[in-house]
């Protein structure tokens, strides 16, 4: 399996209050913007990113990192393999990825995903 991008996802009662910090402070750029959540890219390399989050908009729990993979069907394989406990089930969302959340031995939440 190959990963495309490790992202944070960072906690926010206001993600839009923080565009003015990191395009300012860091450069970055307003790469996605559902209301719930902003991305932040860096414009030269737009696989380093931040994600600032209010709540996810269909899971029932916030992950902590969003990690992009080129085959998140058999990274769900995986995780039910091996007995991990998955907190959102692997869906098709309607902003075009596919994903699941599982949470990992130290008890992060972890949204694995792909792009359709």
């Amino acid at each position: 399996m190959q990963i495309r991008r490790i992202v944070p996802d960072f906690r926010s009662a206001d993600p839009a209050a923080s565009r003015e910090f990191y395009e300012n402070v860091l450069g970055l750029e307003t790469v996605m913007d559902l209301g719930w959540i902003r991305t932040f890219a860096a414009p030269d390399n737009p696989t380093a990113q931040i994600n600032v989050m209010e709540r996810d908009a269909s899971a029932q729990v916030n992950s902590d990192v969003s990690i992009e993979v080129d085959d998140v069907d058999g990274a769900y394989a995986a995780a039910e393999q091996m007995g991990c406990e998955v907190v959102h089930l692997l869906t098709d969302e309607p902003w075009g990825v596919r994903r699941f959340f599982v949470r990992e031995p130290n008890g992060k939440v972890l949204n694995i995903l792909t792009h359709r």
